[in-house]
C-alpha cells in the first residue's frame, strides 16, 4: 500500500473526526465544487458490512484480494459503503457508467475509492489501478496528517473527469479537505439541484447550450453576454427540468403556462417559449434584444403594480427572475391568482413591499436575512415553500419554490385575511378591505426610463475640472525633479480620502448621488488615473513599467484610426510618455479620426 503524498495540519488548526468526515461529504456528494468537468454524482444508499468478511460483489466477480486487504488490513469493526456514478458536464463516455464504491472505515478515519466501468448490458470492468484511499492519521509526534494512499502506482488512468489525476489528487484535492476539516464551515443554504435529478440537469443544459450559445455573438445589450446568456441557459434548465419532473409525476397532458414577472432582456422567456411552454415576460422597460426574437416570443412593455389588475388566474408558473422589487408580491400574487397556481423566484436586490428592505437580525448575513423574509410571505401566502441553489455564475442564486399549498382550498377567505395582515404590518397604506383592487396601494413600480447614475451624465467640463485637480495634485508630489530630464514624472499616490479633500463641498455633493461617487469618476477616466485598493495614482501606459501594461498590451496597429485624444500629451508636463505610433490615442488633431476632428481637438492644438 504505497503512501503517495501527505499534508501535515498547521500547529495552530484545530480538526476532529466529525470534521474530517464532514469534508470528506463535500467531495463525496459535491464533487463538482473541486473537479469542475463534474456536474455532481448519483450516490445509492449507505450499507454496513463487517470488514473481516467484506464481500462487495459487482456482477458475479468478488472483488480481488489485494483491493480487499488495501481496505480491511487489521480490520474486525464495522465498515459503511455506497456507490456514486459520476455525472459529468460533458458526456464522453456514451451509454457506458463510470462508478466508484466507496468504502467509510469510520474507527481508522480512512475512506477507499474503487472505480469500475458498466456498460449498457451490465458488463463490469474495476479499475484496480486506480484505488485510492485517505486517512486523517495522528502521527507518534501528535502531529495531524492527511495521507493519500494508492493501490498500485503503476498504469494510473487519467481523464480529468471519473478518473482525476494523482498529481491533482495530491496537489489540489488534499489541501482542500484539510482546509474543510478546518474551517468546518456549514452553510446556511441547500446543497446546488437538490430538487432536480442532476444528471437530467446536466443533459438538459448541455443541450440547450449549444442550441443558444450563438446568442453571445449577437447579443446587443451593454450587459456581459458570456454571463447573462449562460446564465438565463441554467435558469431556464433548472425550471425545464423542474416541470418535466412535475409532469410526470402528476401525469399532466400539456406543457405548464407561465409568466415571467419583470422579464429584463427577456431571454428566458424565448428559451421557455422555444422549448414548447407557452408564456410571456412584462417588463416596464422594453430592451434593445427585443426586436431579435421573433413572433412566437411574447414581450409586453407596461409597469407592474399588485392588485386585481395583474392576477394571472390562467397560468401555471409566475417567475421572478432578478425581479427587484416585486420580488416579495411574486408569492402573494401566485397565491391570490388561482389557487393552483404556482412560482419560482431568485431574490436579488433587497426590496420590501413597498420600498428597500431594512435588516433586523445583524447575527444573519443580509442575503440569509432576505430569503428568510421571502420564505416568511411564502408560509404566509399559503405556500410549502422549497430553497435550492442554482448553478449561476452569480453570488445571488438561492431560489425559493412554491409548488403546493399549506392549506385546503376552502380556507382561502381565512387565508386572505392573514395575508392582507402581513402586508400591512410591513408599512402598508392599504384599508382593511383587502379585496379591493387597491391591495397594493403604497407600491411604486420603477421608473420606465432608468436613471443613470454611473457619473456617464455629468458635464464634461465638471469632470475634467475634477480629473486636472487630482492629477495635477499628483504630479506636485514628485515634482521636485528636472522636469525636462529622460525621467517622466509617474506622480504620487493618494487615498480617496484624501482625494476628498482636494475638491470643493459642492463638487462632493454632485458625486454623492452618482453610484459610487468620487471613484466611478475616477475609475471612469481610466486612460489618465488607476485605482486600487482605496489608493489613486496616475497611469502609465509605457511597456514594462505599469503591472497592467506589459507583454499582454498589444501595439497599435499602423494608421489605425484614434478615436479620442490623448490626456497625456496634452495636459502631462512632459507630454505623453509613449510616442504617437505607439500610443493608443490621437497626439494632436491631425492623428484623431476624421469624423472627430472637429469636435475633439486637444488643448495643446488650441
Amino acid at each position: 500500500m504505497p503512501k503517495l503524498f501527505d499534508i501535515e495540519f498547521p500547529e495552530e488548526c484545530q480538526t476532529n473526526p466529525d470534521r474530517f468526515w464532514s469534508a470528506v461529504d463535500v467531495w463525496l456528494k459535491k464533487p463538482h465544487v473541486v473537479n469542475k468537468r463534474l456536474c455532481g454524482v448519483k450516490e445509492t444508499e449507505s450499507q454496513n458490512v463487517n470488514g473481516a468478511v467484506l464481500s462487495l460483489v459487482l456482477g458475479n466477480d468478488e472483488l480481488p484480494k489485494d483491493v480487499l486487504n488495501f481496505i480491511t488490513t487489521a480490520c474486525t469493526h464495522t465498515l459503511s459503503y455506497n456507490i456514486r456514478t459520476f455525472i459529468p458536464k460533458v458526456n464522453i463516455y456514451g451509454t457506458h457508467l463510470h462508478k466508484e464504491i466507496v468504502v467509510k472505515d469510520f474507527e481508522c478515519q480512512k475512506v477507499t475509492f474503487i472505480p469500475f466501468e458498466e456498460d449498457e448490458e451490465g458488463k463490469v470492468s474495476l479499475k484496480k489501478c486506480n484505488v485510492y484511499q485517505i486517512q486523517l492519521r495522528l502521527t507518534d509526534c501528535e502531529q495531524l496528517l492527511l495521507e493519500l494512499h494508492v493501490l498500485t502506482v503503476d498504469g494510473w488512468h487519467c481523464d480529468g473527469v471519473a478518473y482525476p489525476k494523482l498529481g491533482w489528487l495530491s496537489t489540489e484535492l488534499l489541501p482542500k479537505l484539510l482546509r474543510w476539516s478546518v474551517d468546518c464551515k456549514s452553510s446556511d443554504f441547500t446543497s446546488t439541484l437538490s430538487l432536480l435529478p442532476v444528471e437530467k440537469y446536466s443533459l438538459t443544459y448541455q443541450q440547450l447550450k449549444d442550441k443558444y450559445k450563438a446568442m453571445v455573438k449577437v447579443w446587443p445589450e451593454v450587459t456581459d453576454p458570456e454571463k447573462f446568456v449562460f446564465e438565463d441557459v441554467a435558469i431556464a434548465t433548472y425550471l425545464l427540468v423542474l416541470w418535466s419532473e412535475e409532469q410526470t409525476e402528476h401525469d399532466l397532458k400539456t406543457k405548464q403556462s407561465f409568466v415571467d414577472l419583470g422579464c429584463g432582456n427577456g431571454l428566458l422567456v424565448h428559451i421557455l417559449t422555444n422549448e414548447g411552454h407557452p408564456g410571456k415576460g412584462i417588463d416596464v422597460r422594453k430592451r434593445t434584444i427585443w426586436d431579435m426574437y421573433d413572433s412566437n416570443t411574447l414581450l409586453e412593455e407596461q409597469a407592474i403594480t399588485p392588485g386585481d389588475s395583474f392576477l394571472f388566474p390562467d397560468t401555471d408558473w409566475l417567475i421572478g427572475n432578478h425581479s427587484d422589487e416585486l420580488t416579495p408580491w411574486i408569492p402573494v400574487i401566485a397565491a391570490r391568482s388561482s389557487y393552483s397556481c404556482r412560482y419560482f423566484v431568485l431574490p436579488c436586490c433587497f426590496f420590501d413591499f413597498f420600498g428597500k428592505y431594512q435588516r433586523r437580525h445583524s447575527q444573519k448575513s443580509q442575503y440569509k436575512e432576505y430569503i428568510d423574509f421571502i420564505t416568511d410571505i411564502s408560509r404566509v401566502s399559503g405556500f410549502d415553500t422549497q430553497m435550492d441553489c442554482l448553478r449561476i455564475p452569480s453570488t445571488k442564486r438561492v431560489c425559493l419554490v412554491g409548488r403546493t399549498r399549506n392549506y385546503q382550498a376552502f380556507d382561502e377567505a381565512q387565508v386572505e385575511d392573514r395575508r392582507a395582515q402581513y402586508i400591512q404590518s410591513r408599512g402598508s397604506a392599504v384599508k382593511k378591505d383587502h379585496v379591493s383592487s387597491s391591495w397594493g396601494s403604497g407600491f411604486h413600480p420603477r421608473e420606465k426610463v432608468e436613471v443613470v447614475r454611473n457619473c456617464g451624465t455629468l458635464s464634461r467640463d465638471f469632470v475634467d475640472d475634477v480629473v486636472i485637480r487630482v492629477a495635477d495634485a499628483l504630479l506636485r508630489m514628485t515634482a521636485d525633479g528636472d522636469q525636462s530630464s529622460s525621467s517622466w514624472n509617474t506622480g504620487g499616490s493618494l487615498s480617496l480620502g484624501e482625494v476628498a479633500l482636494l475638491l470643493r463641498q459642492e463638487t462632493l455633493q454632485k458625486l454623492k448621488k452618482e453610484c459610487g461617487g468620487l471613484q466611478t469618476l475616477l475609475k471612469n477616466n481610466h486612460q489618465v488615473f488607476e485605482v486600487e485598493g482605496g489608493s489613486v495614482h496616475l497611469r502609465d501606459w509605457r511597456d514594462g513599467r505599469h503591472p497592467r501594461a506589459g507583454s499582454k498590451k498589444r501595439p497599435v496597429a499602423l494608421g489605425a484610426l484614434k478615436t479620442r485624444p490623448c490626456w497625456f500629451y496634452s495636459h502631462h508636463p512632459q507630454g505623453c510618455p509613449l510616442l504617437a505610433q505607439q500610443c493608443s490615442f490621437a497626439h494632436g488633431h491631425d492623428d484623431l479620426r476624421p469624423s472627430n476632428r472637429s469636435s475633439k481637438k486637444s488643448k495643446r492644438d488650441v
